[in-house]
């Protein structure tokens, strides 16, 4: 009995920590338990008297405020200023930078599933849906992409004036200047469905329209900026890029060397006041065709013509690429893609303060301007493309795995055909989730810097996976290069995509939680700003309000993440959805998790934590698989939750959810501090680990919802390019899909006769014997004959005499004519 009252002890401060309870009240609520238990309880009256000295030797202090203040958070903000990570002015612009939407959610341990859902879906307007139904698909339409990667190594020019004439480089653009001023959500379809069709389509048409010099003048330019290159981008009549990367400065932006010296200068005849700017830039997305060059530098005032200052920090400047000393036009070869890519670079190069954008007032505010648009552009352009490439293959190796056959089956049949096609087609539900809640947060005027980078790294991932898979499933019909391939050049270039807009590694290790962690918390960054404070008595005022509520905030964490652990998320608030109840209770319960751990490793390394890249990859995979799964749960409910998705929605979940335990399971066995670790694994595992992946039969339904037309397919594929011409590379693959299925009854008639020894062709065509025994009709066998001959027409390769295989005569490069010329 005397354990049992303990027991109650501890579940009624679990509880008042849960409900998140004020001090005051869970003062109150703690003495009225040990009250009634003094009183009541058959518990020995030291045991009672050791626990009233240790309530009331917590209570009374934390309840004085100028003694807690003066005794507790004084030494702890003297601490807190030590442990304090120390930030390059370019890592606090990161985090200045963007808004804090539903990765906010995440780290407050409590998810509002409710206020999830009452975001608005996207969708297109009818102007948007026309233009995708119209000039996108002919676009797709007049894309060869065997021709403009192997002949061409560029679009070709009637794709490049279709793209111009059609306003692809204005989609943001403003109606106002030209352009057309199209959503978040619309820009993001029509990037995805070029992408499905040709990757160097689509990152043509991308890159104008993410980071780049437009978005850049919307938000900052002057009036003067925006309407003159507005109008011109939005037409096409300008081409631009945006030169950030240099050799010596990929990731880390702070090292960039490029710089710009304020001096004053010709420019049209007369003297003004500029800079001379000397720079080298790599990996530039249309750098080759430019006739605008965005460029990023650092500016310095060494004669302090502008004031006291010398180093003046990033800044931002736009370019005409026909300005004297502007070197550019050579180009990258990146993984055989033929999207334009090059390097560019000028030497003392002065342009005057006219150039920079938003003019002379904005000179050094470069790189908070950088991550502002980089939130946006990131949560879109890549996503899209990941997710083109991706539904391009659920639609292709589903149909391939259909159409081929091997021992008399569908290849698709066979179960590790299946366990593929299974990721393949569960990575494509929540990539396209995560893709589409995204946009539509950028729709809503946010800027989520810490989710941009989540959807950039997993996707990019996920859409490897998929991509790798495909090849495996297709086999040698996938590594055979050539017109027919539809595969090759995604496969060839997954490793752009994760490369660049921050590198995978680096996003994973580092960003994601490292800015995530301070971001998204609702106290570690305002706890900073309040120790930061000049005031000190403010400071210390602020300091221990926050803290105490941080205490609060990290028991409610605990306590829920021990009873939502032992009840398996079964006492949490969630929408009441028989389908996907249970998946709720769960990410409730990791959640809460999460946020306990988030809350201890701070508070066990502080600015240490920056160096323990794995510690903070593992805790920011928690935190995007929670935003993965929240994702997914909102797009099923968005689509009226319907029944045949469930398969697609249950993989996805059960594949995040199991990655959620695991990654939780390696933080807590690599904690800094062991003790601490078994002591959290009680609350982050009060029953063990109980989550297991998708199973077998789970991913067979995803694999025969794949092999063949219906609406779960269909609504899984929408926005990717599809063509019903037998004669374009995807067409023949859907039409014979069709054949296929059409005659699989005839041929299995056939194949029931022929086993059982009702039809014997004796060496004759089967077919005609066939007819000729009255199984089937001439009609039939014509149908059946069909669908042969389109199989076999899909699984052919291309091959290519000897001649056309023979290399051309290299040519010399720079160095060689140079030292020719010497």
């Amino acid at each position: 009995m005397t354990l049992l009252w303990l027991v109650g002890l501890l579940l009624c401060i679990c509880g008042l920590a849960y409900i998140r309870t004020s001090l005051l009240n869970a003062t109150l609520g703690v003495a009225a338990y040990l009250a009634v238990m003094t009183l009541l309880g058959p518990v020995h009256w030291l045991i009672d008297l050791l626990l009233w000295a240790l309530f009331l030797g917590i209570a009374i202090p934390l309840n004085l405020p100028e003694w807690r203040q003066r005794s507790i958070s004084a030494p702890l903000l003297t601490w807190f200023r030590k442990v304090l990570p120390p930030l390059s002015d370019t890592e606090q612009q990161a985090l200045d930078a963007g808004t804090v939407w539903w990765d906010g959610e995440l780290f407050s341990g409590r998810p509002d599933w409710g206020k999830l859902h009452s975001f608005p879906a996207p969708h297109l307007s009818e102007e948007e849906q026309a233009f995708l139904d119209g000039p996108v698909e002919e676009l797709c339409r007049m894309t060869n992409e065997w021709e403009l990667t192997t002949h061409l190594q560029d679009l070709p020019p009637d794709v490049w004036q279709f793209i111009r004439d059609n306003g692809f480089f204005g989609l943001i653009i403003p109606k106002e200047f030209g352009g057309k001023g199209f959503s978040a959500y619309a820009h993001s379809q029509v990037a995805m469905k070029l992408a499905s069709r040709s990757g160097d389509l689509g990152t043509t048409v991308m890159v104008p329209n993410s980071l780049g010099p437009a978005e850049l003048l919307m938000h900052y330019g002057t009036d003067e900026q925006k309407q003159h290159y507005l109008p011109r981008l939005a037409r096409g009549e300008d081409v631009p890029c945006f030169a950030l990367t240099a050799p010596d400065a990929g990731s880390d932006a702070g090292a960039m060397p490029d710089k710009g010296i304020v001096c004053k200068g010709q420019f049209n005849g007369e003297e003004v006041l500029g800079l001379r700017v000397t720079w080298e830039k790599r990996y530039i997305t249309l750098g080759p065709v430019a006739t605008v060059l965005g460029l990023a530098f650092k500016a310095y005032d060494p004669d302090h013509l502008l004031g006291d200052e010398e180093s003046l920090g990033i800044t931002l400047a736009l370019i005409p690429t026909d300005t004297e000393g502007v070197e550019i036009g050579r180009r990258h070869f990146p993984l055989n893609a033929a999207f334009m890519n090059g390097p560019n670079s000028g030497k003392d190069v002065f342009i005057p303060m006219s150039y920079l954008i938003g003019g002379q007032e904005r000179i050094g505010q470069g790189w908070i301007m950088l991550m502002n648009c980089l939130s946006v552009g990131r949560s879109i352009s890549l996503p899209a493309g990941s997710i083109g490439a991706a539904k391009m293959a659920s639609m292709t190796t589903g149909a391939y795995a259909r159409i081929r056959e091997q021992f008399n089956l569908p290849i698709g049949e066979f179960e590790g055909i299946q366990e593929a096609l299974a990721r393949i087609g569960g990575n494509t539900y929540v990539m396209d989730a995560a893709r589409t809640m995204t946009a539509g947060a950028v729709d809503l005027g946010e800027k989520p810097s810490v989710l941009s980078a989540v959807v950039k790294y997993h996707l990019t991932e996920r859409m490897r996976q998929c991509v790798n898979d495909a090849m495996d499933v297709h086999g040698g019909k996938g590594i055979c290069m050539g017109p027919s391939n539809y595969l090759g050049r995604a496969y060839q270039s997954v490793p752009i995509s994760i490369t660049v807009e921050g590198a995978n590694i680096l996003t994973r290790n580092m960003m994601i939680f490292g800015q995530g962690a301070i971001r998204c918390h609702p106290y570690v960054l305002r706890e900073m700003q309040a120790a930061a404070l000049d005031d000190e008595n403010e400071s210390l005022k602020q300091f221990d309000g926050l803290l105490f509520e941080h205490v609060g905030f990290s028991l409610s964490n605990a306590a829920g993440s021990l009873l939502l652990g032992l009840t398996g998320g079964r006492l949490a608030n969630v929408p009441d959805y028989p389908q996907t109840r249970r998946y709720y209770q769960q990410l409730s319960r990791l959640a809460a998790a999460f946020a306990t751990l988030t809350d201890c490793t701070m508070l066990m390394l502080g600015g240490e934590l920056k160096r323990r890249e794995r510690l903070s990859a593992r805790l920011g995979d928690v935190m995007s698989n929670l935003y993965l799964a929240s994702a997914t749960l909102k797009h099923f409910d968005d689509q009226g939750r319907p029944e045949e998705d469930l398969p697609f929605v249950q993989w996805g979940l059960e594949d995040l959810l199991y990655r959620i335990e695991n990654s939780l399971h390696e933080i807590l066995l690599n904690f800094p501090n062991p003790s601490m670790g078994c002591l959290l694994r009680v609350a982050v595992f009060p029953l063990g680990r109980r989550l297991t992946p998708p199973s077998d039969e789970l991913e067979t339904e995803i694999a025969r919802i794949l092999m063949r037309p219906g609406a779960a397919r269909d609504r899984l594929i929408a926005g990717c390019y599809q063509s019903d011409d037998p004669q374009d590379v995807t067409g023949l693959l859907n039409t014979t899909l069709e054949a296929v299925l059409q005659s699989a009854p005839i041929e299995a008639r056939l194949q029931k006769a022929l086993r059982s020894g009702e039809l014997k062709p004796e060496g004759a065509d089967p077919l005609a014997a066939a007819v000729e025994s009255d199984l089937i009709t001439a009609a039939e066998a014509e149908q059946v004959r069909n669908a042969r001959q389109a199989r076999s027409a899909v699984i052919k390769v291309d091959d290519f005499s000897k001649e056309e295989m023979t290399p051309a005569k290299p040519r010399r490069t720079k160095a060689k004519a140079k030292a020719d010329d010497a």
